[in-house]
């Protein structure tokens, strides 16, 4: 049996995402396509420095300077986490029963195959947004943006970018397609070509920009199931800037994604506070920046309901760290090159494995995925 070439497969490949239903990956287009996922082996960490907020004082002329306190250099981490594949396998008797539209399949297998991987990795962003946001706004249970020519939504989530401090260069707000169509209706007027002079949204379903984010739109968005917990009170006081509360008196869980609210406060507390880590021993944390407020022991802790979110952030506040599968320098078994997905715009491993009367294909990629950055993130509920 002669060895099969890649020719007609990378030819396929490239053609094949147009044949194939495509769901919208907003994340993807709007996060930071991290190269340092070149740089290490599967599960290996990445290693990245966090430089403490600094304080001022005052100038006091003397002979020498003032010596400067040290300051403690904190780090995070991320992982390439999966290295993940679709294959398909074909014997040649199959082949020749097929043979005039086998090539069209083969297509649509591929497409299929990029459509998988990318929908997985668009799935592990949202989970990232959701589980590493600062803060959330709005209603749970209700679509944003439901009052036409109101922004007030775009705008408070917005704020609360702003007020953390977060650049405002390149910022991104994505959908789910429930609020996307609720633009698309009851705000639709606000992109009307002759006002705000594009056609984008009005001719093509386009979002364009708003208040200065790009809007995309993520069918991997779904529902936040909330804890169980209830009856929940701090246990001792918190102060300003704090992310791990101490709880009791309550009973049930509290879950990443969940959204706190606390009674009371110095000042008065409406912030809705987005929970990074589950209730364990007693402690549960919400993400940076932590308590707008100070709280008093006893202070009333409350898990808002059930939402299905839309995610506002910086691109470098979420990093995508996505590469080839490593192959062996001695080189592997079978023949391989790298297929570009047009849809999403990430690279595959294409391989075809030669068998005894028959051929497997393999479409691979590794990934993982990181909130680096919490003050830069922050919910929009609906």
């Amino acid at each position: 049996m002669s060895a099969n070439t890649l020719t007609g497969l990378v030819l396929d490949a490239q053609v094949a995402a147009d044949r194939v239903l495509r769901e919208q990956t907003g994340f993807i287009g709007a996060v930071y396509l991290d190269p340092s996922a070149e740089q290490v082996a599967k599960d290996q960490n990445i290693t990245y420095p966090i430089v403490p907020t600094a304080a001022a004082s005052d100038i006091t002329p003397a002979a020498t300077p003032t010596e400067p306190s040290g300051q403690t250099i904190g780090y995070g981490q991320m992982t390439i986490s999966k290295s993940r594949k679709v294959q398909f396998v074909w014997r040649g008797e199959e082949q020749k029963s097929i043979s005039r539209i086998y090539g069209n399949i083969r297509q649509d297998q591929l497409a299929q195959a990029m459509r998988t991987l990318v929908n997985e990795m668009e799935s592990d962003l949202f989970l990232a947004a959701k589980k590493g946001a600062s803060r959330a706004y709005g209603t749970a249970g209700t679509t944003p943006f439901g009052t036409a020519g109101n922004l007030d939504d775009v705008a408070q989530i917005g704020k609360i970018l702003r007020d953390n401090g977060a650049w405002t260069s390149d910022m991104h707000l994505v959908l789910n397609t429930t609020t996307g169509a609720k633009i698309r209706g009851t705000q639709s007027s606000l992109f009307k070509v002759n006002e705000a002079g594009g056609a984008e949204l009005l001719r093509n379903a386009e979002l364009g920009r708003l208040e200065g984010f790009n809007l995309h739109e993520s069918v991997q968005i779904v529902s936040h199931t909330k804890g169980t917990g209830s009856a929940y009170q701090l246990n001792g006081a918190h102060a300003l800037n704090a992310t791990t509360l101490a709880v009791d008196t309550g009973s049930g869980t509290i879950v990443a994604g969940d959204v706190l609210t606390i009674a009371n406060g110095t000042p008065a507390d409406s912030n809705k506070y987005v929970v990074g880590t589950d209730l364990t021993g007693g402690n549960v944390v919400i993400n940076k920046a932590g308590l707008l407020s100070s709280h008093v022991d006893n202070d009333a802790v409350t898990i808002g309901n059930n939402y299905t979110g839309n995610f506002a952030f910086e691109r470098n506040a979420l990093h995508l760290l996505a590469r080839l599968p490593q192959l062996p320098e001695e080189g592997s078994l079978g023949e391989h090159t790298v297929v570009t997905d047009p849809f999403s715009g990430i690279s595959f491993l294409l391989s075809i494995y030669p068998g005894y009367h028959l051929v497997m294909v393999e479409v691979a990629a590794a990934w993982g995925v990181k909130a680096v950055k919490s003050e830069a993130i922050a919910t929009l509920l609906g």
